[in-house]
């Protein structure tokens, strides 16, 4: 993690456009594998917010997983992460309209009628011409899971960088909002290592969000 940043954005997480081009490659097994590590909590979680079961969501994952490839990407027109809002919207809607809600069947209708496809990044930004299957704000569900996501992944590639105990220490002072002297305790360490961890991982993980930010977009 303290690795220059340029190289870092490399190593840890693939750029949109290089990640995407190898997507577009169905035995690129790696490739597919690190755009679901990646990207499969904002799908996943948004659409258990939005009402989906855990199966359901799940397909949902799945799905979003098969399209991808199609995206071109132009980050003048569209951000990959817009698209794949609209992506996921989609995919949520059908799976309202295979429990047969009549409601949700035709505005997916309407929203073919309308002629808006993955594909169509000229229109991407009128997301929310998409109808809502849950009836609330997807949008913000989005951004909300999004963040966390960030995080998470983050946090997962600054604990391979650190001692276990280390990483421990941050996990239940700064994650869990464990009181640190409850973490000194149940770890038998000096409450001064618990800050210290905090200090040390906390400052790996500012500069992981900060590199993932400009590649997670």
């Amino acid at each position: 993690m303290t690795r220059t940043a340029a190289n870092d954005a490399t190593n840890f997480l693939p750029t949109r456009r290089s990640l995407l081009s190898r997507l577009k490659n169905a035995d690129d097994q790696q490739g597919w594998q690190e755009f679901f590590d990646t990207y499969w909590r904002p799908i996943y979680g948004v659409a258990r917010k939005a009402g989906l079961t855990e199966a359901e969501a799940e397909d949902a994952v799945q799905d979003v997983s098969k399209h991808v490839a199609d995206f071109q990407y132009d980050p003048a027109k569209c951000s990959f992460k817009t698209w794949l809002l609209l992506l996921t919207r989609q995919r949520i809607a059908r799976q309202f309209a295979k429990r047969g809600k009549v409601g949700v069947q035709a505005a997916a209708r309407d929203t073919l009628k309308r002629g808006l496809q993955p594909d169509d990044t000229a229109r991407t930004a009128t997301i929310d011409r998409i109808p809502n299957p849950a009836g609330g704000d997807l949008e913000a569900l989005w951004n909300d899971e999004w963040e966390k996501n960030v995080l998470e992944v983050a946090a997962e590639r600054v604990k391979r960088q650190v001692k276990a105990e280390q990483y421990q220490m941050f996990d239940l002072y700064v994650l869990q909002d464990w009181p640190a002297r409850e973490v000194a305790r149940m770890l038998r360490v000096r409450i001064g290592q618990v800050y210290l961890a905090k200090y040390r991982v906390g400052t790996l993980v500012k500069k992981e969000l900060k590199k993932l930010e400009q590649v997670m977009i």
